[in-house]
């Protein structure tokens, strides 16, 4: 009985072997047979580029100044009286802002006036006595020397009052010093000097306020010299200027080119250039940093979509498929973006076909399934369920 069960148990011990090794047969070609087969052509959605006409758009970021920017200073020294005006207020041209103490310069009209007075006295009491002389002379009794020199007294006289009333003008205009006035319209700034303060002509004491004009407003920006070059032609002096948010959107389109640089810095390899806006209500202001766009005639060129292009750090890179399905990188140079395509001046050639998804997945050489936007891939030969017919077909 003892032997009976020993070779029962031996040959349940084989046949259970003999199953095991059947099943790690059975796995171990599968896997082989899984290693040799391809992975099928992953689907891309592709485009067919062609050339068209687009407008030459090119952006910066520009700094928003004043049009005209103007230091108030007193023109004559003495204690500052007071403001007459809000500060960071907009007021006129020739309105007052501040009030030097006028009494000095009062007394020297005053003065002035006199001195006038008294050589014009001198002037009339020359020219009586010269008269007197005048038949003294043909009578003989006093000689031609001394009603010649009574004449150049009355002479001497009328330039000696022509002396004194520039003086009277010069004190007189040194009065109206007292009142600062603005000249031009714009915004003030903060005061720089408070009442009582001693203000002193011809150094830096006399600065007591800015005035700014902001309407119209300028902002000057940067273009790189490839890009001044594209508009350098003539097409700048035309060129119309935008301003635009961040999120692309137009904020004014009013804008025109007034100053256009000389020379190329050095350092930043870019041209200043000066756009003018109009600003009612101060919308922007002085200081303020803003998106600039300049639209410049049009050119030919070649859009492809933003998500069509990586970006290196040397250069930006486009994935096509030639003819035989297969990805080639081809480098491109770009211009500007135009809403959601970049404008490609270079490395690519009218018909050729771009892949525009799916990039972080491809490879240089791989095997594609190229299909138009819009359409469903098409099945590869030999994949599963190619064979098998359409809905609805």
């Amino acid at each position: 009985m003892t032997r009976r069960l020993s070779l029962a148990a031996a040959v349940a011990a084989i046949a259970v072997s003999a199953v095991l090794l059947a099943a790690c047969g059975k796995g171990g070609d599968a896997k082989a047979g899984a290693a040799g087969a391809a992975p099928p052509p992953m689907p891309v959605t592709v485009i067919q580029v062609a050339t068209r006409v687009v407008p030459i758009t090119l952006e910066a970021v520009g700094q928003a100044e004043g049009s005209r920017e103007v230091e108030i200073r007193a023109r004559v020294s003495g204690i500052l009286e007071k403001r007459l005006y809000d500060e960071g207020a907009t007021v006129t041209a020739g309105q007052d802002l501040f009030l030097i103490d006028p009494a000095s310069y009062e007394l020297a009209v005053q003065e002035a006036k006199a001195a006038v007075a008294q050589e014009r006295v001198r002037r009339d009491l020359a020219e009586v006595e010269a008269k007197r002389l005048e038949p003294l002379v043909q009578e003989k009794a006093v000689s031609q020397r001394e009603l010649d020199q009574q004449v150049s007294t009355a002479r001497q006289s009328g330039a000696a009052i022509a002396a004194a009333e520039a003086k009277l003008k010069e004190a007189e205009l040194n009065l109206s010093y007292t009142r600062v006035r603005a000249p031009i319209a714009g915004i003030t700034g903060r005061a720089l000097r408070s009442e009582g303060s001693l203000v002193t002509a011809n150094t830096d004491a006399s600065l007591l306020t800015t005035l700014t004009q902001v309407n119209p407003i300028w902002v000057r920006f940067p273009l790189a010299e490839p890009d001044y070059n594209r508009i350098r032609s003539g097409a700048s002096r035309n060129a119309r200027v935008q301003l635009v948010g961040d999120a692309g959107e137009v904020l004014a389109d009013n804008g025109k080119l007034n100053f256009t640089g000389t020379t190329v810095d050095p350092k930043l390899g870019a041209v200043q250039m000066r756009a003018e806006f109009a600003n009612a209500g101060a919308k922007w202001l002085p200081g303020q940093f803003l998106k600039v766009k300049v639209m410049a005639g049009e050119q030919r060129a070649i859009l492809v979509p933003q998500t069509a292009v990586l970006n290196s750090e040397q250069s930006r890179i486009v994935m096509t498929v030639g003819p035989d399905n297969k990805v080639a990188p081809r480098p491109i140079q770009t211009a500007s973006w135009l809403g959601g395509d970049i404008i490609v001046t270079g490395g690519l050639k009218e018909g050729d076909t771009v892949i525009v998804d799916n990039l972080v997945k491809l490879r240089p050489g791989a095997t594609v399934q190229p299909h138009a936007p819009g359409e469903a891939p098409q099945q590869a030969p030999g994949a599963p369920g190619a064979g098998a017919p359409k809905p609805g077909k």
